[in-house]
């Protein structure tokens, strides 16, 4: 029996999920998440063949890995941030204003990597400290959220596209057309990278005060473009069907630990 341990909701758990290969399982214990050491979290999925263990991982999380969808993919209450069962959804394709990922006229500046072989346990991880947040996405593919920088290693299209959708102010969707993985660092001025960080609080639901979302007014996403430009990357307004996942019903008030049958 494949049993699956779901711990309430972390901020840094970005892009975590989707990597995890698709499951069934039978039985699922769930428990409130224990709080963090002060100024340290860690947060992710751990598979090892026979069991899949999730620590800092809310539903909302848990209905993006199993439906192969993104965030901005999911109509649900501000709780499914936090744990909560009984859902019951439906899907709808809707047009949004999104942001294109799309490579630009000159061409990639890039040159691709290959990922590690070793698949023997599937590990995604994410660690917040002071001086940053730290996502493995397993197979030698990371990206690390610093002060005023984003370091990528073996990171994709897509999964850039995912991180910077926490960032933006649209979904951002992956248009470049390439499956290769990259090293690269994106440089962005830190006035507009704290800008991007009060939006990525605002995106996850987080509630914060008027001074810091004063510092939302005006901003712009210039150093990013100009950043993404050097790697022959750009951002490009447009808009885009996406399907949807509208959550219909979900316990708000659940049991501390339940059981539940997946279909």
């Amino acid at each position: 029996m494949l049993k699956a341990r779901f711990l309430a909701p972390a901020f840094v758990c970005v892009s975590l999920c989707a990597q995890a290969p698709l499951l069934q399982f039978e039985v699922a214990s769930v428990k409130p998440a224990e709080q963090p050491v002060a100024g340290q979290i860690s947060a992710g999925v751990h598979i090892d063949g026979s069991q899949v263990h999730c620590a800092y991982v809310s539903i909302k999380d848990r209905i993006r890995a199993a439906y192969k969808v993104k965030d901005y993919q999911i109509q649900a209450p501000d709780f499914t941030s936090s744990d909560r069962f009984g859902l019951k959804l439906h899907r709808e394709t809707k047009e949004f204003p999104v942001y294109g990922l799309v490579i630009a006229k000159a061409g990639l500046k890039m040159q691709g990597t290959l990922a590690d072989t070793d698949v023997s346990n599937v590990n995604v991880t994410a660690t917040a400290t002071p001086g940053g947040t730290t996502v493995d996405l397993g197979k030698g593919s990371s990206f690390t959220v610093g002060d005023h920088s984003l370091e990528a290693r073996k990171l994709n299209m897509a999964n850039l596209a995912d991180m910077l959708s926490r960032f933006e102010d649209f979904p951002v969707i992956d248009m470049t057309g390439t499956t290769d993985l990259f090293d690269f660092t994106l440089e962005i001025k830190p006035e507009e990278f704290l800008a991007m960080k009060i939006r990525s609080a605002v995106i996850a639901g987080a509630t914060l005060p008027p001074q810091a979302l004063k510092l939302l007014d005006g901003a712009s996403d210039d150093s990013l473009q100009l950043a993404l430009g050097s790697l022959g990357l750009k951002l490009d307004r447009r808009k885009a069907p996406i399907e949807v996942l509208v959550v219909d019903h979900v316990a708000k008030d659940p049991a501390a630990n339940c059981l539940f049958t997946a279909s």
